[in-house]
């Protein structure tokens, strides 16, 4: 269906590590305003959006255009908020983006493919695929709005108006909570990046965060109790410092079992070991444990702990680039009855073309999907509809600079996804996206189905 873009309006905003972003307002002329004002915040035409950013981000993500960083910095753009303004990304809305596209008529596709085309490079360096994503996300509010449905049910009308859905059973996923934090996300803590827990054993979403937050308090006292830090890292996990890696897996069974859970049955534990940030000249640092690995060491080193621990999912496990290594993962860890997810994030980056060629070479089996790698809903929708053609799950993901926009809990149940990463149950922006997700498994009742373990086949 298409709408009429009445207006469109950005600012610059902060990010939940305070740092600045973009957050785009979009109007459309069909609303059915009942003010005076004609076309104020309340008209059922009206969408917002705030656009996430990444900390450790791969190097083929679409760009994230930052003031300082642009080849017409002056000192005052590099000064300014430490050069990450996005001053010329706001600019690119109101002034480039809104001259072409105000008082025309779009659907979801047709806008975001004029998008794309406006900007006319391959990684939208031009108007930065944060100026982009807002206009996308802010559209698709505006649109669900003036169609008179939900916005997860507006993903799943689009989604199905391109092909057939995974599922026409509304899902609602395993959360994928980081509760203890590292590498880039905490520094001084432990190598790998994210610690998480997966309740696959809940009955619903409702009981799934109801777990995960009883263990996160649990282990918050496990860790008081032993005197290590309880302060939390970029995504509410906590960052203790600790004397390896393996301690951190430890730590976290314990705390389920003090939660009055069974590990492996009750709750998972699932690692995003974000190994592009070790890796230096063709190696992995491990540096809390003073270790050196090669590729093969590295696969050896999981393969230890799923024998010992019940680990379902490993995301970015080796290098962006080490697409050798990745299919040796794939094919000893990955694959058979005993197999566990394999997810490419800084390896594939939301990107089709990545992901098609993992897909050809057998290079993992799962794909973490982020908006704002990619810059559109239409490409981040066929990115989730390549993955699951080709028998890849597909796990909708925030960022480590977050804000208090919810889109991608109403995103995963509307792609039938299965699997959500936002982050530990601690911190508003991450919140946010839980508390939506309990309120659309409360509006849909017993329509809606748990995806539990079944989400990681």
């Amino acid at each position: 269906m298409q709408h009429k873009i009445k207006k469109i309006w950005a600012r610059e905003i902060l990010d939940s590590r305070g740092n600045p972003t973009v957050e785009v307002d979009l109007w459309l002329a069909d609303a059915n305003c009942q003010c005076a004002c004609k076309g104020c915040d309340c008209s059922e035409g009206f969408g917002r959006a705030g656009v996430p950013s990444g900390a450790s981000t791969g190097s083929h993500e679409a760009v994230e255009l930052r003031d300082g960083s642009t080849s017409l910095a002056t000192s005052s753009d590099k000064k300014r908020y430490g050069g990450k303004g996005v001053l010329k990304a706001v600019e690119n809305v109101n002034k480039k983006i809104a001259l072409k596209i105000k008082n025309k008529s779009f659907d979801q596709k047709s806008l975001d493919e004029f998008l794309i085309k406006l900007d006319g490079t391959k990684n939208k360096g031009n108007l930065g695929a944060n100026a982009i994503l807002g206009v996308s996300v802010a559209f698709a509010k505006a649109a669900a709005q003036v169609e008179g449905v939900p916005l997860y049910k507006y993903f799943k009308n689009i989604s199905l108006a391109t092909g057939k859905a995974k599922s026409q059973t509304p899902i609602l996923p395993v959360p994928l909570m980081n509760i203890l934090n590292g590498g880039a996300h905490a520094k001084d803590s432990t190598d790998i990046q994210e610690f998480m827990i997966a309740p696959i054993g809940a009955k619903n979403f409702k009981e799934a965060v109801q777990m995960g937050s009883e263990v996160f308090q649990n282990l918050k006292k496990i860790l008081s109790e032993k005197g290590l830090a309880t302060t939390v890292g970029d995504e509410g996990g906590f960052a203790p410092k600790l004397g390896s890696n393996e301690d951190a897996i430890q730590l976290i069974i314990e705390a389920i079992k003090k939660a009055g859970y069974k590990p492996g049955k009750d709750i998972a534990l699932a690692l995003d070991v974000a190994a592009t940030e070790l890796y230096e000249n063709g190696k992995y640092n491990l540096k809390i444990e003073n270790k050196i690995l090669t590729s093969d060491q590295m696969i050896d080193m999981y393969e230890s702990w799923i024998k010992k621990y019940p680990i379902i999912s490993i995301e970015d496990g080796l290098a962006e680039d080490d697409w050798d290594g990745y299919q040796k993962l794939t094919k000893k860890l990955g694959q058979g009855p005993k197999g566990i997810q394999i997810m490419g994030d800084d390896l594939f980056v939301t990107n089709i073309e990545r992901l098609r060629k993992g897909i050809e070479r057998k290079v993992c089996n799962s794909i973490l999907i982020k908006l704002n790698q990619i810059g559109t809903i239409t490409e981040t929708i066929e990115a989730v509809k390549m993955a699951h053609k080709a028998g890849y799950t597909a796990v909708i993901s925030h960022r480590s600079g977050e804000t208090e926009d919810s889109t991608i809990a109403d995103f995963v149940v509307g792609l039938s996804a299965g699997q959500i990463k936002t982050g530990s149950v601690c911190r508003g922006e991450r919140i946010a996206k839980y508390n939506q997700l309990i309120r659309i498994e409360e509006e849909l009742e017993n329509k809606a189905v748990y995806a539990g373990e079944k989400a990681f086949s």
